[in-house]
């Protein structure tokens, strides 16, 4: 029987006394693209650190390829892209190519099938279209660069799970339609599973195969067909919108 890629059963947290997602449960299977969307404080970003266990839930579990998200050790495995860049020091002296190759570190799956280090660095450039800036600082980049070598680093070592927190805001419309069938082709020629964090559930539908509704709790999971279908969600959303987001108007 195929392992989950995710399964989490009925996780709470809080933040300051406040509890920001409770009784949390879905499961996520291998080849699984889910858009997880929800309005501003519904617990979206929090649940990602959830999972890369950056935080520990206060009740329930998660497990990672079968194991427990506390215990998962081989990182190679997930690629992650954070909401926000301006976390790094825009004066640091490292090029886009060594930024990239930061991805790799402590990956067990350093030799990957494009063969050498520099091989898998040139080719998750070459991917998202920066190979020309592989000698670039970092901080001579814009804003929308920056983002592509931050998606590029999380492409590196060949995810099996990427993990995507609002990662086209900085992008241009061309370059984020690049982004969108990049994904596409992961998602299906390669099986990669994907959850994609955004704003947007007007165009979710049009890419993702799953839909997560999270407002502190999980409000829909399932196929955009059944989201078209709940009478729950006709009430949450109203018909017209209903059909939008699963994009059976027209």
């Amino acid at each position: 029987m195929p392992v989950d890629v995710i399964a989490i059963e009925g996780i709470s947290y809080s933040y300051g006394g406040i509890e920001v997602l409770s009784d949390v449960s879905f499961s996520m299977q291998r080849g699984d693209y889910i858009g997880l969307v929800g309005p501003n404080g519904s617990g979206k970003s929090t649940l990602i650190r959830l999972i890369l266990g950056l935080v520990s839930p206060a009740r329930g579990s998660i497990r990672i390829f079968g194991l427990p998200n506390t215990g998962f050790r081989d990182r190679g495995r997930i690629g992650y892209v954070p909401q926000k860049i301006n976390f790094f020091n825009p004066h640091f002296p490292s090029t886009v190519a060594e930024v990239v190759g930061l991805g790799l570190v402590n990956d067990s799956r350093r030799k990957t099938a494009g063969g050498s280090t520099g091989q898998a660095v040139e080719h998750a450039l070459d991917l998202v279209g920066i190979s020309h800036l592989r000698k670039t600082l970092i901080g001579d980049l814009s804003g929308g660069q920056q983002q592509r070598v931050f998606i590029a680093r999380a492409l590196v070592s060949n995810p099996e799970l990427l993990i995507l927190d609002e990662p086209t805001t900085a992008l241009d419309p061309e370059t984020r339609d690049n982004f969108f069938n990049l994904l596409h082709q992961l998602n299906h020629a390669n099986r990669v599973s994907i959850i994609l964090v955004t704003h947007d559930i007007g165009s979710i539908g049009a890419f993702a195969s799953k839909l997560l509704y999270l407002d502190k709790k999980v409000v829909f999971y399932g196929s955009f067909d059944e989201f078209c279908l709940s009478a729950h969600m006709t009430s949450v959303f109203g018909p017209s919108s209903q059909h939008i987001i699963c994009h059976k108007h027209g």
